[in-house]
């Protein structure tokens, strides 16, 4: 029992030995089913409740297969004339992030030994084999079709992104715990060791957001221009700004479904005499769609706003619209006609610069900034913040149709170039102003302090030679005063 008990466990199945990679990959094409049932159970839902639905079960499962792959980004061809459908339900693509971004997590965070087949890999190629056989089966004429090599590139890549967040979160938070110490069997060890002090991990934060090129910038910057780990504020800063940003969106359809549900003679509503069933697979449908609607709202605060088709123009400062289809989300659109107290949505990213401002105030003052490094790094917070808009933007748009229904969404470059211009204007004064209180007028950086040593020893020299002046000019008149006994 003793021999038994002083030997290493080997082969042992599960989490303390090694995981094979055939796990894992069913790990994977775990993953992909339970997204494709999470869009595929409404669907069939739906068909199953329609009284007379044209298509059968074959029709029902590639609908649900198209929307999986439309919400991956993958573009697809609608009707028998090929008219482009690139618009991604946001909300499908968020649910297969985060499945697979907790996926690769779940499978890097166990230790057992594995090839290099095995882990986020297999989860990656499980994840493609369930898309390439959806892609397969959607592939035939019907009412949406796959492009097979961009879907599958689409689903490839977006698993990619995802699987390989998650695996490299994990392994981040492994390496700042203290690895444990492995000992021999009945090894004898002194009961007290000497004390090493605990020192904790510290990630190298050297370059801004990670990047070389970045970390190159600012080491050609003066030192006064220069902040010194930037990288973690500059992050956070980033997405209170696009927090703020999103916020503002949601804002704005809701105060658009109020104003039409009050004012507006309900246009949402005409959809109602189609039949529950229409009416409620419109309702998931804008469900799937409103984030969509919420990024859309935040381009239109920004300014540039978005179109609904081409040559039109959703904006503050006016909407130009044409026919639109019947679709509950495009009923809150403002009427066509100059934008009137609509203008007042621009006020929404400057109140969302507030947070980001603080954040990068409160820091420069904590790590001794001078104001032209916290400027800095308040602009490159609005800089990271422009290309998440811009990259956003060009996700949440794209074609619903051919001919006018082809473009729809903002413009990336138009809605990146107002996030970051807006962040520059609001972030960098209001970070300025919150270093600056948050210093007080007994803190001084040490510029300020050596100016200060300057300028009193100038005053002290000029009262010295006031003194002198006046002495000599009572010593020329003759009314000097004695010098009294026993003063030297």
């Amino acid at each position: 029992m003793t021999q038994l008990m002083g030997r290493p466990i080997l082969e042992v199945p599960g989490e303390l030995g090694a995981r094979p990679a055939l796990a894992d990959l069913l790990a994977g094409v775990r993953t992909a089913l339970v997204g494709l049932a999470a869009v595929g159970v409404p669907v069939l839902g739906l068909w199953v409740a329609t009284p007379y639905a044209d298509d059968g079960a074959t029709g029902a499962t590639r609908l649900a297969g198209a929307l999986w792959l439309l919400g991956h980004g993958a573009p697809l061809l609608r009707g028998s004339a090929g008219a482009p459908l690139t618009v991604t339900p946001l909300l499908i693509g968020l649910l297969a992030v985060v499945q697979l971004f907790r996926a690769g997590a779940r499978v890097s965070a166990r230790r057992g030994l594995r090839s290099w087949w095995g882990g986020p890999v297999a989860v990656w190629a499980g994840y493609c084999g369930v898309a390439v056989a959806v892609v397969v089966h959607c592939a035939g004429a019907g009412l949406f079709r796959t492009r097979v090599l961009p879907d599958v590139l689409a689903v490839g890549l977006l698993a990619a992104f995802a699987v390989t967040a998650g695996a490299r979160s994990t392994r981040e938070v492994r390496e700042t715990d203290e690895p444990y110490e492995v000992h021999e069997p009945y090894e004898v060890r002194e009961p007290y060791g000497p004390y090493t002090p605990y020192e904790p991990h510290v990630p190298d934060d050297s370059g801004v957001l990670g990047t070389a090129f970045a970390s190159r910038l600012l080491d050609r910057l003066p030192e006064r221009a220069r902040p010194a780990d930037c990288a973690e504020t500059v992050r956070r800063a980033a997405l209170a700004a696009g927090a703020g940003l999103v916020a503002a969106g949601g804002v704005l359809v809701a105060v658009a479904a109020v104003s039409d549900a009050v004012t507006g003679g309900g246009r949402g509503m005409a959809v109602l005499g189609r039949g529950p069933t229409a009416v409620l697979g419109l309702v998931l449908l804008a469900v799937v769609l409103l984030p969509n609607a919420v990024l859309w709202g935040a381009a239109y605060a920004l300014g540039p706003g978005f179109a609904v088709g081409e040559g039109t123009a959703v904006a503050p400062g006016g909407t130009a619209l044409g026919p639109v289809p019947d679709f509950p989300l495009f009923a809150l659109l403002p009427e066509s006609g100059p934008g009137g107290w609509r203008l007042a949505a621009i006020a929404l990213p400057a109140l969302a610069g507030v947070v980001p401002a603080v954040l990068l105030g409160r820091a420069a003052a904590r790590r001794a900034w001078y104001p032209a490094a916290t400027a800095v790094a308040a602009v490159l917070a609005a800089l990271l913040t422009g290309a998440a808009a811009a990259a956003l933007g060009w996700l949440s748009g794209g074609a619903l149709a051919g001919g006018r229904m082809a473009r729809l969404g903002p413009v990336p470059w138009w809605a990146g170039l107002a996030a970051a211009g807006w962040f520059v204007v609001v972030v960098v004064p209001g970070a300025l102003l919150v270093r600056l209180r948050a210093l007080g007028p007994a803190a001084r950086t040490p510029g300020a302090g050596v100016l200060a040593d300057l300028a009193g020893h100038a005053r002290r020299t000029g009262w010295q030679l006031r003194a002198r002046a006046h002495a000599a000019v009572l010593r020329l008149s003759g009314s000097a005063p004695e010098p009294s006994e026993g003063v030297s």
